[in-house]
């Protein structure tokens, strides 16, 4: 006669502080002192946050990052079959936003091994409380794309996106996305800069991209969190040939691939994006092609 099957453990992802230690959730401590295995996105990190909160970690602690994920999440998802209790923590904020996390959770949720989390700090809902623009809607763009030339698709492609944008920002890239994003959608779109969240130098700076540009030119520090308000109208396009065909146009001149410049206007215009394909496609001598 077999024995029972083993009961697989649980995966615990546990947000930990963007700036003050006093904000980690309490259940963090007990959480991280009962792990069986703690996954870390920098073991040195973790080592200073469980001795300012006090906790000993007894069980392996191993490291677990951008680099290594992939490499890593099968032995993990191991431990998790066998019945262990896996923490993971990141730097600052919730795992698997805009962090290690997701090919883990993925794994885990195929495998059948039940998924929990400690709420706690979030850059992006903090940023975005504190922004003073619309949060009854809103969406999370990440990082921006290093490269000017991908970032500029990036933004043309949110051009018309109407609910509250979050972005993160390197503050050495902070000045360049704004003004790309002033280029994009306008001077006079309203944002906000969220600079060091929760910490002793705290800043929100509000204002129009325009403005916003300006300020960053001295030089921006400090863990960066941009929100930006959405479109307040996206014009129609209207069904004829003729515009359709420069509606694509313009929206390639913004940096736009021709994919996706098709694939907005046939939303905007209501008609069938093929038909737009066809009309592009078609165009006389001088004019764009696919």
């Amino acid at each position: 006669m077999s024995g029972a099957e083993t009961e697989p453990g649980v995966l615990v992802l546990a947000a930990t502080p963007i700036g003050r230690v006093a904000d980690a959730p309490p259940r963090l401590a007990e959480e991280l002192a009962d792990a069986d295995v703690v996954a870390a996105e920098d073991t040195r990190r973790l080592k200073r946050l469980t001795g300012e909160l006090g906790v000993e970690v007894t069980g392996r602690v191993v490291s677990y990052f951008e680099g290594n994920e992939q490499r890593r999440t099968p032995a993990l998802l191991g431990s998790l079959l066998a019945g262990e209790r896996v923490l993971l923590v990141t730097d600052a904020g919730m795992p698997s936003v805009s962090d290690p996390g997701y090919r883990l959770v993925a794994a885990a949720v195929e495998a059948g091994v039940p998924v929990t989390a400690v709420p706690g700090p979030s850059a992006v809902l903090t940023a975005l409380a504190v922004s003073g623009l619309p949060v009854d809607r809103f969406c999370f763009e990440g990082f921006l794309p290093r490269k000017a030339g991908e970032r500029a698709r990036r933004l043309a492609e949110l051009a018309s996106e109407r609910r509250t944008m979050v972005f993160f920002e390197a503050p050495h890239r902070t000045e360049a996305a704004l003004e790309a994003m002033a280029q994009a959608w306008g001077g006079e779109r309203p944002a906000a800069v969220c600079r060091e969240l929760t910490k002793t130098h705290e800043e929100v700076r509000r204002g129009p991209l325009a403005e916003l540009v300006a300020w960053a030119a001295d030089g921006v520090r400090g863990e960066v969190t941009l929100v930006v308000q959405g479109a307040d109208d996206v014009p129609a396009v209207s069904t004829d040939d003729s515009s359709l065909r420069a509606a694509v146009a313009e929206r390639e001149d913004r940096g736009m691939t021709r994919k996706e410049a098709i694939a907005e206007v046939a939303v905007l215009a209501g008609v069938p994006k093929r038909e737009v394909y066809d009309l592009v496609h078609k165009s006389g001598p001088g004019e764009a092609t696919p």
